[in-house]
């Protein structure tokens, strides 16, 4: 119950699997102990974690600490062999004098312990992983109930994994356009409250780039909707090439026709500069007409920001300025004194809207 609650308990993914890892080593009174996912299409056992007593060159989290799985054949071989028997996932122990095929006795000698026990790691009915936990020379040996206990064990972990895989399917489902891959509106959100923080910390520069595919709906209307959706990704993929250009940045969908690019930290000639090869590409695509870009950016005179909501209308007054007069080139506020009265005239009308431009001259 302590190990399930302490992977529930923990807020990222690699918490969950260090907490899993400790109270797996806890429980079976270990000195160390790993869990590992075996990457089926690399043919090799990844280590997640190293916890408990590590030995020289045994990391934490290790970056790329992976075993050919020809080196421990019992997670393939074994197991399968096993449960084709009709026996089920059941841990086994080993022993640095042990005489079991792979290399796990030589491993043991090696890091100075004297015994171990494995237990594969089963989601959805395949193997996913194991849980090692090991114990030092001079210690008492594991035995058949501590294997039993350890396969109890790994199920509660690969429950948890299993949690923990969905709630990240479902951030990344929140977070996320469906179409064209690019974050959503929500994470924009998030993203800019985040920047404005730093930006009142440190003044560090917050940029926002609001872009309008032209010519979608008469796509849709004389293509059909397949191909405005192919419109929507291709320039879904012209924004994300652009974005890479500025470290940081986020690059999303709004809704519709509507994308934008937040940057935190860049200058703003830096962000028009990348806001101008936006416009560049998307002129160039084979569907669509272009784009009207709008460019808002604490880097510009535009005065007190003090929420992502007068960035937004900034950025959307100089999109708007943008696709009325068919700009090739982004217009930016700030530079263009126009935006900052029509922005602040808007606001003044609608507070908590965010366009009030068309009619206007």
């Amino acid at each position: 119950m302590g190990l399930a609650q302490a992977m529930a308990a923990a807020c990222a993914p690699r918490d969950s699997v260090r907490a899993a890892a400790r109270g797996a080593r806890v429980a079976l009174d270990g000195s160390f102990a790993a869990i590992s996912a075996w990457e089926r299409e690399r043919g090799r056992l990844r280590v997640l974690v190293n916890e408990g007593e590590r030995r020289a060159g045994e990391e934490e989290f290790p970056e790329d600490e992976s075993y050919p799985v020809h080196d421990f054949p019992e997670i393939t071989e074994f197991l399968h062999e096993l449960w084709v028997g009709g026996g089920g996932p059941h841990a086994w122990v080993e022993s640095a004098v042990g005489d079991r095929p792979g290399r796990r006795g030589e491993a043991l000698r090696r890091r100075g312990r004297g015994t171990c026990v494995v237990a594969p790691v089963v989601l959805s009915g395949r193997a996913w992983g194991e849980l090692y936990v090991a114990r030092d020379e001079g210690l008492p040996d594991f035995d058949e109930d501590d294997a039993d206990f350890a396969t109890v064990l790994a199920a509660v972990i690969a429950a948890g994994l299993a949690q923990n895989e969905r709630l990240e399917e479902a951030r990344r489902l929140a977070f996320t356009d469906p179409l064209t891959g690019l974050a959503n509106r929500r994470a924009v959100d998030m993203r800019l409250d985040e920047a404005l923080e730093e930006h009142r910390r440190t003044g560090a520069v917050v940029s926002l780039v609001v872009c309008d595919l032209n010519g979608l709906k008469k796509v849709n209307d004389t293509l059909g909707h397949a191909m405005g959706d192919r419109l929507l990704e291709r320039f879904g993929s012209v924004l994300s090439l652009c974005g890479a250009m500025l470290p940081g940045s986020l690059v999303a969908r709004l809704g519709g026709d509507e994308f934008c690019l937040v940057g935190a930290g860049p200058t703003a000639d830096e962000i028009v500069r990348v806001a101008e090869e936006v416009c560049t590409r998307a002129a160039e695509l084979e569907l669509g007409e272009g784009v009207a870009c709008g460019v808002a950016s604490t880097g510009d005179p535009i005065g007190l920001v003090k929420s992502s909501r007068r960035l937004f209308r900034l950025a959307d007054a100089a999109q708007y300025k943008a696709k009325a007069a068919r700009s090739p080139k982004p217009v930016v506020a700030g530079r263009d004194t126009a935006v900052v009265r029509l922005a602040d005239a808007a606001a003044e009308e609608a507070p908590g809207e965010r366009r009030r431009f068309r009619g206007r001259p």
